[in-house]
């Protein structure tokens, strides 16, 4: 995958020390570009619960049958998706890790039924990617040939394992 260049369609909205969020001019959405090269394997940013909700909403990642939380610091909720992820949510660690080598001024993307069973948003994918799984529901909807494609959280994991 290309760095994302920035051109007139898009505006900086903030600078971190990971990166930068970046808005889309035309459509409103903002994204989480990298900052600077990240190799395979490296942790990316290390993360908290900034609130924890019994349900889930479109900017939680789930940790439990009942815990779901809002990302502390709150940019990496700019983090998109994609079914050809670059990072992973590691909630055992709580760490953001790099899938693969992921260039400076990529955007960042994860895989969301990697980190959440039941969305509580579904919607249609618009990613792109030759693995698009077309409509996002959660991982209770993958498969388990597309369950095996990708790295889920330790939770999600457990519940394929005894739901799945």
């Amino acid at each position: 995958m290309q760095p994302t260049p920035i051109t007139q369609s898009y505006r900086l909205v903030e600078t971190t020390s990971i990166g930068e969020v970046r808005e889309d001019v035309a459509s409103g959405q903002k994204a989480f570009f990298a900052g600077r090269f990240f190799t395979a394997g490296e942790a990316i940013s290390s993360f908290a619960a900034g609130e924890v909700h019994a349900t889930p909403s479109y900017l939680t990642v789930q940790l439990g049958d009942a815990k779901h939380i809002m990302l502390s610091p709150a940019y990496l909720q700019y983090i998109n998706h994609s079914c050809s992820p670059n990072c992973f949510f590691d909630t055992t660690n709580l760490t953001v890790v790099a899938l693969r080598d992921i260039a400076c001024e990529e955007e960042l993307s994860f895989f969301y039924p990697s980190s959440e069973w039941d969305m509580s948003q579904p919607f249609v994918c618009n990613c792109g990617s030759r693995q698009c799984l077309g409509i996002i529901q959660g991982a209770k909807y993958l498969s388990p040939q597309q369950a095996l494609a990708y790295r889920l959280n330790v939770y999600i994991e457990g519940k394929r394992n005894h739901e799945g």
